[in-house]
């Protein structure tokens, strides 16, 4: 029944993201907001709020290591999975800004993050708004280097035009399969955790972040096949700092995040960090600027030993 649960979180979930996504960019509409400002803000808050929903919940309800592993896991899944099988679909090209702006960023929200827990053993409402506040700023950097470029943000131009009566049915929708989504996921996995004798912190760097990141898998994937720009790197390293910045940010200014799972700090931290690490030599090494088919089985094989580890030895 518990996994009946979590599937069903995890459908909401998804109904309940797509639906934020679309209101949310026909209200920026309404207000006259730039289409490369909605793409680069709104759009990437709402996709953050399937995390945030999940951390939120898990926070409230005891459960601090399901909030920062569904991070932590959700960021080596985007790099490790996302990243790794839509490159081996399609060879994914990497733009300049990825090593000059994007990449450094979430190095440096990573060991921020890792620098705020490993302090006191815990995220504080204070450097929550640290980080949110941070996020803020790697934003305006962020758009105003794509007015200098000139880089066109796709966001449908048919939103535009929906009704009031639409965009209200659309949120609230969206809220309420976000909000009992996550309460359905959270509180499934914690008994299939219980069930099967792992910690949360398994489950939470496993199922739950796998489970947040199908979304992207399935739309990069399925662009991908069609021979379409299947993802831009940069959009999802974006992602990663989302998650750190917004979601374990917003999450520790409502209830500040204790570490309760020594292994997230000993272990699953330092996997993340390098599955980011290693995106520079893949990125230049041997051919400049081109995740290959190759590179993205290596980050697949890679992720594959990880979830191994965890899965097997508890404490890696």
């Amino acid at each position: 029944m518990s996994l009946l649960w979590v599937i069903l979180g995890f459908m909401l979930l998804v109904i309940g993201g797509e639906f934020l996504v679309r209101s949310s960019v026909a209200l920026s509409f309404k207000f006259n907001i730039s289409k490369m400002v909605i793409g680069m803000t709104v759009v990437s808050f709402a996709t953050s709020a399937p995390e945030l929903l999940v951390s939120l919940q898990a926070a409230l309800s005891g459960s601090p290591a399901i909030a920062i592993n569904n991070v932590v896991g959700s960021n080596i899944a985007n790099i490790g999975l996302v990243l790794g099988v839509t490159a081996m679909v399609g060879a994914i090209a990497v733009d300049a800004s990825f090593y000059k702006l994007n990449w450094p960023a979430m190095m440096v929200f990573s060991i921020a993050l890792y620098y705020f827990l490993k302090n006191d053993n815990s995220l504080s409402a204070t450097e929550g708004a640290i980080l949110f506040l941070g996020l803020i700023v790697f934003l305006f950097i962020l758009i105003r280097n794509a007015k200098q470029d000139g880089i066109p943000e796709e966001v449908d131009d048919k939103l535009a035009n929906t009704s009031n009566f639409k965009i209200v049915i659309w949120l609230l929708i969206g809220a309420a399969a976000l909000y009992f989504g996550s309460e359905w996921l959270v509180n499934g996995s914690k008994t299939i955790a219980r069930s099967i004798g792992v910690s949360e912190a398994v489950i939470g760097v496993s199922l739950i972040a796998i489970g947040t990141s199908v979304p992207e898998l399935a739309a990069s994937v399925i662009a991908a096949a069609k021979q379409e720009k299947a993802i831009s790197l940069g959009n999802l390293i974006g992602s990663n700092i989302f998650n750190i910045a917004s979601v374990l940010g917003l999450t520790a200014i409502v209830k500040p995040i204790p570490v309760t799972e020594p292994q997230i700090l000993s272990s699953d931290f330092f996997w993340m960090l390098g599955f980011a690490a290693i995106l520079i030599p893949l990125v230049f090494i041997p051919k400049r600027l081109q995740i290959s088919r190759i590179k993205g089985f290596l980050l697949v094989l890679a992720y594959g030993i990880f979830m191994f580890l965890v899965f097997t030895k508890g404490k890696f």
